[in-house]
């Protein structure tokens, strides 16, 4: 099936982690920025206790030598497009975006002057990071999956999805990927939605997608891709709520660290 022509890449850094322990990531990111006292802004939009999060958070950025981190709250209290925190937002050198709920993030971001200066700044900002863990990962492409547990998964109806940050078209982040068993959902979404590609990220492993072209995973566990480009039927369209879905030639990949993938010719570039 042919790919669409990708619009113009990106050039900022976009690092995503499958959730579980975040030391590494946290002093991953702090080694990515320019000079520690880079601006850093906590967004604890999924977490339903957000003080704490950011205050552990905080911590640990503070630990590792980062100097400039505060928590950017919004939420139903804090709208994104308060004056105060699009001139936060603008000075950022690194949006993180914690675990919890995406579709909180979905919620409160989506349609929002804030929303669509972190799409610009990422496009057009060599030296801007974005980072997520969980569910602040599983928020950041164009599109996430908010439901689909167990056999359920694979029956038609058993998954949703909505619309994400859409900072990386075309592609699904799946978290705690192989400790929550989430492969039927996922291989579910690339029926769905062939075009995209999936990539389903378990605990303490996650990718850095520098210049939106190459993901480099890092981390002690697995990426596994599903691609849906070869698929050649499926019967999506056919089957009623609640039966099977079923579907022909979806190309697995498993990669581990320092592997990477092309996610537009979606050909493994080191392996």
């Amino acid at each position: 099936m042919p790919q669409p022509t990708p619009a113009a890449l990106p050039l900022g850094t976009l690092v995503a982690l499958g959730g579980g322990d975040d030391d590494a990531l946290l002093a991953l990111l702090c080694d990515m920025l320019p000079t520690l006292d880079t601006p850093v802004e906590i967004l604890t939009t999924a977490s339903s206790n957000p003080s704490r999060t950011a205050g552990a958070y905080e911590k640990a950025f503070h630990d590792l030598g980062c100097t400039a981190v505060r928590h950017l709250p919004v939420n139903e209290h804090h709208p994104a497009d308060a004056p105060a925190t699009l001139r936060r937002l603008s000075r950022a050198g690194l949006v993180f975006f914690t675990g919890g709920d995406q579709e909180r993030i979905a919620e409160y971001l989506r349609g929002t002057e804030f929303l669509k200066q972190l799409q610009h700044r990422f496009q057009t900002e060599a030296s801007f990071i974005i980072s997520g863990t969980s569910a602040g990962a599983a928020a950041l492409p164009g599109h996430m999956l908010v439901e689909g547990y167990g056999w359920r998964a694979m029956r038609k109806g058993g998954i949703q999805t909505m619309r994400g940050l859409g900072l990386l078209p075309n592609l699904f982040i799946d978290q705690h990927f192989v400790e929550r068993g989430r492969f039927g959902r996922l291989m579910h979404a690339l029926l769905a939605h062939p075009s995209y590609l999936g990539l389903g990220l378990s605990e303490e492993t996650g990718i850095i997608v520098r210049g939106g072209a190459v993901a480099e995973v890092f981390g002690d566990g697995l990426m596994i891709v599903v691609d849906g480009n070869h698929l050649q039927s499926n019967n999506i369209g056919r089957a009623g709520r609640g039966e099977p879905v079923s579907g022909q030639d979806l190309r697995v990949h498993l990669l581990v660290a320092g592997q990477q993938l092309d996610l537009h010719t979606r050909q493994i570039v080191k392996v």
